[in-house]
């Protein structure tokens, strides 16, 4: 597919350096190319970022990536040439938000930090992905999702509780960090245009340029942010949240629950009036009128029997009866989905929730459309995930070096 600009994308005109591997920071900056702004993805010549190799593969290429790199341009630059990092560092002091997730220091080793480009950009903002953060005594550690999951608190409180902590099946620390870093990047770039804008390329008197700022994200952090009330249940009532399988603890009744044929559902009826409808379509009329269930707080000493008694009624149903009473009595309800159920779901379908396109060699393949969905400035796929330093001569082109200029950096192994 052949890129074409995304005009008319939120983030048009947005520039983006992304100096990262695999899943946090590129997830980040796929985000931001998805509505509209032009990422340059830095990659190493000798095979590019690692996720290029992950999972199921196509002729050698993961199809990960054509999702993760989607709309990206791709530069090789052999770091370890200096050369290669001034040729960074021009792209740096152009663009208007970088992306990283190296360790922390390695930027600095190469003049790279975001105080080396604020010195002479202000209006530098730089997204820093890691472990831990850029700060305390664990910031030069290595770090990755599971880690951040397991330190963040998400991993202790999934899981059975007479089983050892398990993950979710995706990588989920990276991809949440990668949203806070997209959030941070967007409330740092309004703060640089209300306090004066993109940098006008001059130093000294000259020099006009909004504030801009480093955006911190650490992955522990980035979980930690989403254990709901974790600490004050902790600090004021000393409760320790443990592990509950399938339940919503302290909500009941939320949990999943398995049909006649093994299929397993999921039914929230923990409303009060939910489960007043609930009990009434499980035919437990008993439990639907007793007075001490009427409220959460008094049907959560009873989880054990409610839920016994939502189990037993699915264990005589296969999923679609039961699902079809549940949903005719209007309670939360939802079959478990695989990707085989999501592709052939009419609520995907409708919301047009996956988009054909095609491989160079013209093999088709959908992708997941981009969301969220924006009514004036939706996000648009240009192009599938490119070919290691595909735009090589186009962005060294537009930074001004030759023809020449490049062919000599291509012998000298600096663009590889």
């Amino acid at each position: 597919m052949k890129p074409q600009a995304n005009t008319h994308g939120p983030l048009a005109g947005i520039k983006v350096l992304e100096l990262g591997t695999l899943i946090a920071g590129p997830f980040c900056s796929r985000m931001l190319a998805e509505f509209g702004a032009e990422v340059i993805k830095v990659e190493a010549p000798d095979g590019g970022d690692p996720l290029r190799q992950w999972r199921v593969l196509k002729d050698g290429t993961s199809l990960w990536w054509s999702v993760q790199a989607r709309n990206k341009k791709s530069i090789t630059l052999n770091m370890k040439q200096p050369e290669a990092r001034e040729i960074a560092r021009k792209l740096a002091l152009e663009a208007d938000i970088i992306i990283e997730n190296y360790r922390p220091g390695v930027l600095e080793k190469w003049e790279l930090g975001y105080e080396d480009l604020k010195a002479i950009n202000p209006a530098t903002i730089m997204v820093r992905l890691s472990g831990y953060g850029q700060t305390g005594p664990m910031k030069d550690l290595p770090g990755f999702g599971a880690i951040g999951e397991s330190m963040g608190g998400l991993r202790y409180v999934s899981g059975h509780a007479d089983r050892p902590p398990v993950r979710v099946g995706i990588s989920i620390g990276d991809s949440v960090a990668a949203l806070h870093g997209v959030i941070g990047a967007m409330m740092a770039l309004r703060h640089r245009d209300v306090s004066g804008g993109r940098w006008n390329g001059k130093q000294g008197d000259d020099c006009v340029a909004g504030q801009g700022q480093m955006v911190d994200v650490a992955l522990y952090e980035s979980v930690f942010n989403l254990m709901e009330s974790l600490v004050p249940e902790f600090d004021h009532a000393g409760v320790v949240r443990e592990r509950t399988g399938g339940a919503l603890p302290g909500i009941v009744p939320s949990n999943t629950y398995t049909t006649a044929e093994g299929e397993n559902i999921v039914i929230a009826g923990n409303g009060d009036a939910i489960f007043h409808r609930l009990m009434k379509a499980i035919d437990r009329h008993d439990l639907a009128n007793d007075p001490g269930l009427v409220r959460n707080d008094g049907r959560v000493p009873r989880t054990a029997e409610i839920d016994t008694a939502i189990q037993d009624w699915c264990s005589e149903r296969d999923i679609d009866a039961a699902l079809q009473i549940l949903k005719a009595a209007d309670v939360p309800v939802g079959k478990i989905y695989s990707v085989r159920d999501m592709m052939s779901d009419p609520q995907f379908l409708a919301r047009q929730m996956f988009e054909q396109h095609a491989f160079e060699d013209g093999t088709p393949v959908k992708v997941p459309a981009i969301t969220p969905k924006m009514s004036a400035t939706p996000g648009q796929t240009q192009w599938l995930g490119p070919r290691l330093g595909q735009h090589n001569q186009e962005i060294l082109r537009s930074l001004g070096y030759s023809d020449a200029d490049i062919a000599s950096m291509s012998a000298n192994k600096i663009i590889g």
